[in-house]
């Protein structure tokens, strides 16, 4: 037999992979008919006739903005009370909680797309239980981009409205 010195363990995960792979391809990854293709893992919800995008189950968009694409996104209504809050005071103009909200944000780490100086502001998301600013940001850019960070700009999600 040709797999003699394979380990077994090894043989059965990759007859799983198989069976994983056939059962994809069986289930519909392959040509498709006329019309939008939709995202192997998602439901079509019903397309609307306006051209907006469906979801998926988790309420994230088929069709997503080209600034947050390859990025982790969030719907805004999937945000924590509080970053909700700080999208409807950035939308009125304030007023902000803290002298640094709105301020320019530099984009040091380089996780956002690159932009020229001033493009990026940030606003704070309150973090219940601490006592300073916390790790939680909106960043919006020039351009109608919403961002979310919860580590302090180490990882962000586009935020979709």
């Amino acid at each position: 037999m040709i797999f003699r010195n394979v380990p077994r363990w090894l043989l059965r995960s990759l007859g799983a992979v198989v069976l994983c792979v056939a059962l994809v391809a069986v289930a519909g990854c392959g040509a498709q008919g006329p019309g939008p293709a939709v995202a192997s893992g998602s439901a079509d919800l019903g397309a609307d006739p306006s051209g907006a995008a469906r979801t998926d189950p988790g309420g994230v968009p088929d069709a997503v903005p080209g600034w947050a694409r390859g990025m982790a996104v969030v719907r805004a209504d999937a945000l924590p009370r509080q970053a909700r809050d700080v999208l409807a005071a950035i939308d009125r103009g304030g007023p902000y909680p803290y002298r640094q909200d709105g301020a320019v944000f530099g984009n040091f780490e380089k996780v956002l797309p690159r932009q020229k100086r001033g493009y990026y502001h940030e606003f704070t998301v309150r973090t219940p239980g601490e006592r300073d600013r916390g790790a939680r940001r909106i960043v919006t850019g020039g351009g109608g981009e919403f961002y979310y960070t919860d580590d302090h700009y180490e990882t962000f999600k586009a935020v979709l409205r």
